[in-house]
């Protein structure tokens, strides 16, 4: 789900705007852009870009009827230049009306910080405030209004307003603390402190370049499988990652889905962001304690040991048949938690409370949803979307909803044992890496968004329905993407002081060494598409940029993980440049890193704040690319515009062939003599070897190799323009855990990267 994706690996430079050629800038002026200053002046307030530059460099201006759908989802009427008048002076009335701001970002290395506050003009009462610590403690003051610096000044409502800069105190800790005026207890502010940049490679590995695998979790065989791999399966590939002397081993999301429809399985399109899929719990590893005789006694049944056998031997993941083999048993566990653990206040039972305790609020709402979600999906499975539920249950604070907690709280709390197995599962997986001997560790994918049908969007406002987020057309999308997830509102974002933000990022860094930001732009603007309308009639939403790498590289430094930030496709001017300030390290990919003549540029050009792989989950494999697999199933499944860009594709991954060989000869990593026919060559261990030693010699300070590119498999794990046509989210590795590492093409590979990199038992 990367802006681009369909960019092809043969076309210059990826489509980024900073590289391509002047003379492909020009103006194409699309149906209703009349000017309409009205409107013009409403949607720059709101943030929404008048035009863009798409992946071949041209200017599109967006049409006036997709700016005015926007802005009505934004809760901003712009039919007529009345409404765009009526709507822009409540935008910029609203900071107005209320006596501080909800949040201010107060740079840690630059105090004092100030916050904000509106005033009446012939306000003369001193101002007490109170400023409450993240560590408890507290600081209080006094201002006198005439004292502040005045910013500006307004008449609303017959009322003369002055808005004022309070200065905090200097040397406030970095953290998260809370301003109030003692005159009026609503009047409170929200106080980020943070530094300026990201926990690093330095502050792990001083100096050093280092390397890791990646892998689908889903995609992992055992021989005591369940259909899936699991967090159990993850242990043990840590361990033995580790000791082969990788620093860090990638993933896929490892967000929460839908038990109520395991056939929604994209890893991009969670139930949340917050919370774990509980597919990828290892209840063979439950039920081997003492308590769990009731699930052992059905797992040892005939019938589910023939469905297991089915769901083992399948050649894909077959979500429903996992979910229906994995779910009874854990609710027979969970029944057996409750018996022996709960009702005796254990130790075990302590930590499952303390557990719910922390995730507090959002895991209360989120297991409500979980539970209504699969009662009315049970009689009805059109009703697993919350939108379609009576409408009472449809607000989460609801007196329905309590109702139905109260009435199924055992159920709830089912929910809630889940996320906490799973948590669980997964600290100890992490664990294995670090006792490995992994520096980094897991190094964990944090997706775009969620869906309007999600569990988020049902218990957290802020996400807004009628629109969605999407890429505009790009050479091989030429009508461009709609990607069905729910984007925040920016102001409600602010609003809420970030708190959305924040709960995602310390979620899915927790167990983490690393974290990788999918579709990073989505932090600078977001493409919004109107519901109902075509890819091509959206437009550019803008976000608060400096106010968000403050909070990820606070919260970076709090958990002591890197960030990666996936920086491919339609990358702004200076966006890059914004992440390397930051801390934030790119996401450079083999196919896309070019120089003139569209050859695969040298390894010594690759910047050294960066992660380099040959390839990504939407992309082929190197076996793959080198076959043309991608191409055959895009030609199959006529997802090709038309003939010619289908026949300069094929061209183009001829002379890619012709182009990695001269870049491998060029490296001294492919002999020279005697020339090398790359349409006869048939993809193999040595090419493997030689393109990841290729990478291995960049200054890039990680390097990751997908599982499947260290197997030779040919295929890809998705093919982004698809959903059920092809297997996406579903393919399995070929052997089993324990048979990877004993591959010779694996250790070969092995062998190359620590003869490159370093790593193994010298480390």
């Amino acid at each position: 789900r990367w802006e681009g994706e369909g960019v092809a690996p043969s076309a210059p430079h990826c489509g980024r705007r900073d590289r391509l050629p002047p003379r492909q800038a020009r103006l194409i002026p699309m149906p209703d852009t009349a000017p309409d200053a009205a409107l013009d002046r409403l949607a720059a307030a709101a943030g929404i870009a008048p035009d863009y530059h798409d992946a071949f460099g041209t200017r599109i201006e967006v049409p006036a009827a997709a700016r005015r759908a926007l802005l009505a989802a934004m809760g901003h009427p712009a039919g007529d230049a009345a409404q765009c008048a009526a709507s822009l002076a409540a935008l910029v009335e609203r900071p107005w009306r209320r006596p501080i701001d909800p949040v201010a970002i107060v740079a840690a290395e630059a105090q004092p910080g100030a916050v904000t506050l509106t005033l009446p003009a012939d306000a003369a009462d001193p101002l007490p405030w109170t400023l409450a610590l993240e560590d408890g403690t507290a600081l209080s003051g006094e201002a006198r209004p005439d004292g502040l610096a005045e910013l500006d000044r307004r008449h609303i409502d017959g009322a003369d307003l002055v808005r004022r800069a309070l200065v905090l105190p200097a040397g406030l800790p970095e953290g998260y603390h809370r301003l109030r005026l003692n005159r009026d207890a609503q009047s409170a502010c929200r106080i980020i402190v943070a530094p300026p940049s990201c926990w690093g490679p330095d502050d792990i590995a001083q100096g050093e370049r280092v390397w890791g695998l990646a892998c689908q979790l889903y995609s992992l065989r055992s021989q005591a499988d369940w259909g899936i791999g699991t967090f159990g399966d993850l242990a043990k590939l840590a361990e033995r990652a580790g000791a082969a002397g990788a620093d860090l081993l990638g993933l896929n999301p490892l967000h929460a889905l839908y038990p109520a429809d395991p056939g929604q399985c994209s890893p991009y399109a969670p139930a949340s962001r917050d919370f774990l899929n509980v597919l990828y719990i290892d209840a063979a590893a439950l039920i081997d304690t003492e308590d769990c005789g009731v699930a052992r006694d059905l797992v040892a049944s005939a019938g589910f040991q023939a469905r297991l056998k089915a769901a083992r031997e399948a050649e894909f993941v077959d979500y429903p048949a996992v979910a229906a083999l994995v779910l009874p048993v854990l609710e027979r566990c969970f029944a057996a938690f409750r018996r022996s653990q709960l009702a005796h206040d254990t130790l075990r039972a302590a930590d499952f409370r303390a557990f719910c305790a922390e995730q507090g609020e959002a895991l209360r709402r989120f297991t409500q949803f979980m539970g209504l979600q699969e009662h009315f999906a049970a009689a009805d499975p059109a009703q697993t979307d919350w939108r379609r539920w009576p409408a009472a249950y449809r607000d989460p604070a609801g007196a329905a909803v309590a109702e139905f907690a109260g009435l199924h709280a055992e159920r709830i709390e089912f929910h809630a044992y889940l996320q906490w197995v799973a948590d669980t599962q997964l600290a100890e997986a992490a664990e294995s890496a670090r006792s490995a001997g992994q520096r980094v560790g897991l190094y964990r994918d944090l997706a775009v968004g969620v869906g309007p049908a999600s569990a988020t969007a049902w218990g957290q406002g802020g996400l807004l329905g009628g629109v969605a987020i999407g890429a505009p057309p790009d050479l091989l999308n030429r009508l461009g993407q709609d990607w069905g997830l729910a984007p925040y509102h920016p102001e409600a974002l602010q609003t809420a002081a970030f708190a959305p933000l924040i709960a995602s990022l310390r979620a899915n860094m927790r167990h983490a060494g690393a974290l990788r930001i999918d579709h990073a732009m989505g932090l600078a603007r977001q493409y919004w598409i109107p519901a109902g309308r075509p890819a091509t009639a959206g437009a550019y939403v803008a976000y608060p940029l400096d106010a968000i790498l403050r909070i990820v590289a606070l919260e970076s430094r709090r958990e002591r993980c890197l960030v990666i930030g996936e920086d491919l496709g339609t990358v702004p001017e200076g966006f890059r440049e914004r992440l390397e300030s930051a801390g934030i390290l790119s996401y450079r990919v083999l196919q896309f890193e070019r120089a003139g003549d569209d050859l695969f540029a040298r390894p010594a050009t690759y910047p050294e704040a960066a992660l380099v792989t040959a390839s990504t989950h939407d992309l082929a494999t190197l076996a793959g690319f080198w076959r043309g697999r991608d191409l055959d199933w895009r030609r199959r499944l006529s997802l090709y515009p038309d003939d010619a860009v289908r026949d300069a594709d094929s061209a183009g991954r001829i002379a890619d062939r012709r182009r990695l060989i001269d870049a491998l000869v060029d490296a001294g990593l492919w002999p020279a003599e005697p020339p090398t026919d790359p349409q006869t060559l048939a993809f193999g261990p040595e090419l493997a070897v030689a393109i990841e030693r290729f990478l291995a010699r960049t200054p890039s300070r990680l390097l990751v190799v997908p599982l499947e590119d260290a197997l030779g498999m040919a295929e890809q794990m998705n093919l982004p323009g698809t959903v059920d046509e092809h297997p996406n989210w579903r393919r399995r590795l070929t052997p089993e855990l324990d048979a990877i590492f004993a591959e010779p093409a694996v250790l070969a590979l092995l062998a190359a990267l620590r003869e490159e990199r370093g790593g193994g038992a010298g480390r």
